[in-house]
C-alpha cells in the first residue's frame, strides 16, 4: 500500500498543473481521480474473487505493473479520453483495486480475535503513502514537471512492486486459518450474531444495504479534501509546500489513527459505536476547513481531520466481522468496499464541479458535510438497534 498507495497522491498534488497545461476546466483531472476509485471498487470484487482461489501474489502482481505502466503512460497523455482510460482501466480497475480490499480480507483471514487492529495497521500503509508521497511529487513537480514526474514514479512502482509481490506467495496453511481460528473463538468475536439470517432486526441485505449507503455518506466527504486540499490551499494564497505540508499532516494523522486508534477504539465501543465517532469527528472538521483562513488554522484542521477519517474505512471491514457469518465476510467487505469506491468517486469529481460553477470549493465541502451527516444518522440507527459488544 505504502508504494502502490502513491498514485492517489500524484494526481492530487498535479491536479492545477496538468489543468493548467492543458487547458482543461479542473472537473476533467478531477473526473480521472474519481475513475480511479470506481474502477478499482469494481476491480476490488474481481480481485477478491481471484484472492479467494489463488491467494494474493497474483492480484498484487498485475497491480504493481498495472500503476507502473499507468504512471508512464500520464506522461504522455495529450487528450481526455486518454486520461480517462489511463486512470479508470490501469490505474483504478487493475491497479489500486489490490491495495485495499484483498489486502484487507487477507489479513482478516488471519484473525478473528482483534481483527480491528489488524485490519488498521494494515489499512495504514495507504495513510502512510499520504505522508511520504505528496512532498516528493510535489518537489519533482516543480523541479522537472508533472510528466516526468508521473514517468518515474511508474518505474520506481514497476520495479519495486513487483519484487515483492513474490513475497506474499505463501498461503494460510499453518494451521492457523480463519475457519479453525473462528471456530476456536466463535463466542468472543460474535457474541450478537443470533443467525446467519437475521442481526440488530434486520436481514443480511438490509444490513449490506444500510452498510453500502453509509459509507457512500462518509466516502463523499472523505473524498473531497484528498482531492482537493492542495489546490484549496493554494487558492486562498498559501504556497505550494505549505499546501503538500497540510496534506501530509493529515495522513499523517490518518496513519497514527488506523494503526492504533482503530484497535482501540473498535475493541472498547465495537466497530459500529467506533465508526460513529470516527465520522464525526470528520463531520465537524470537513465543516472547520471552511472556516479557517490561517495557516496555523489549516494545520490543526487538517491534523484533527485525519484522526477522524482515518479511522473510517477500517472499521466497515470490522463491522462486518462482527455482525455477518464467517463465510461471507469476504464477499460483504468487497461489496461494501466498492460502495465506499462510489463514495470516493462521486467526491472526487464534485469537488472539481463545484469549483468550476462557483469558483471556490467552498460549496463543495458543505453538501459533503451534508453526506457524512446522512452516514451520522444511519449509523446511529445502527448502534441504536445493537446491543454493547467487545470484540
Amino acid at each position: 500500500m505504502l508504494i502502490g498507495g502513491g498514485g492517489l497522491f500524484a494526481l492530487v498534488v498535479t491536479l492545477k498543473p496538468i489543468a493548467s497545461e492543458l487547458s482543461w476546466p479542473r472537473v476533467i483531472p478531477s473526473l480521472g481521480y474519481s475513475l480511479q476509485f470506481f474502477g478499482g471498487g469494481i476491480g476490488g470484487i474481481a480481485m477478491g474473487y481471484w484472492l479467494d482461489r489463488r491467494g494474493i501474489a497474483g492480484p498484487a502482481t498485475l497491480s504493481g505493473l498495472m500503476i507502473g505502466l499507468g504512471s508512464i503512460a500520464t506522461s504522455f497523455v495529450n487528450h481526455e479520453w486518454q486520461f480517462y482510460l489511463i486512470w479508470g482501466v490501469m490505474m483504478g480497475l487493475l491497479g489500486q483495486s489490490t491495495l485495499f480490499t484483498p489486502l484487507i480480507t487477507n489479513v482478516m483471514k488471519w484473525f478473528a480475535v482483534g481483527s480491528g487492529g489488524a485490519v488498521g495497521i494494515v489499512a495504514s500503509g495507504q495513510s502512510l503513502a499520504g505522508v511520504v508521497w505528496p512532498p516528493v511529487f510535489r518537489h519533482l513537480n516543480e523541479t522537472i514537471g508533472w510528466r516526468e514526474m508521473f514517468l518515474w514514479y511508474g518505474v520506481f512502482a514497476i520495479c519495486t512492486m513487483v519484487p515483492l509481490s513474490l513475497l506474499l506467495h505463501r498461503k494460510l496453511d499453518n494451521g492457523l486459518s480463519s475457519q479453525h481460528v473462528s471456530a476456536t473463538h466463535e463466542e468472543k468475536v460474535k457474541p450478537i450474531q443470533a443467525s446467519s439470517e437475521h442481526c440488530l432486526g434486520l436481514s443480511m441485505a438490509q444490513l449490506q444495504i444500510l452498510l453500502s449507503a453509509a459509507i457512500i455518506g462518509c466516502c463523499i466527504a472523505m473524498s473531497l479534501p484528498l482531492a482537493h486540499l492542495i489546490a484549496y490551499a493554494t487558492d486562498v494564497g498559501f504556497s505550494t509546500v505549505r499546501a503538500a505540508e497540510m496534506l501530509s499532516l493529515m495522513l499523517l494523522a490518518s496513519f497514527l489513527s488506523r494503526g492504533f486508534l482503530v484497535g482501540i477504539l473498535t475493541s472498547w465501543l465495537g466497530g459500529l459505536r467506533a465508526l460513529f465517532v470516527f465520522s464525526a469527528v470528520q463531520a465537524t472538521m470537513l465543516a472547520g476547513f471552511t472556516l479557517v483562513d490561517t495557516l496555523t488554522g489549516f494545520y490543526v484542521i487538517a491534523v484533527i481531520y485525519g484522526l477522524g477519517y482515518g479511522g473510517l474505512t477500517p472499521c466497515y471491514p470490522v463491522i462486518i466481522r462482527e455482525y455477518m457469518p464467517d463465510n461471507q465476510v469476504g464477499t460483504q467487505t468487497g461489496i461494501v468496499i466498492f460502495s465506499g469506491t462510489i463514495g470516493m468517486a462521486i467526491g472526487g469529481w464534485l469537488g472539481g464541479f463545484a469549483y468550476d460553477v462557483a469558483n471556490t470549493y467552498e460549496p463543495a465541502f458543505l453538501i459533503g458535510v451534508a453526506f457524512n451527516v446522512i452516514n451520522l444518522g444511519i449509523i446511529a440507527l445502527l448502534v441504536a438497534r445493537s446491543a454493547p459488544q467487545k470484540i
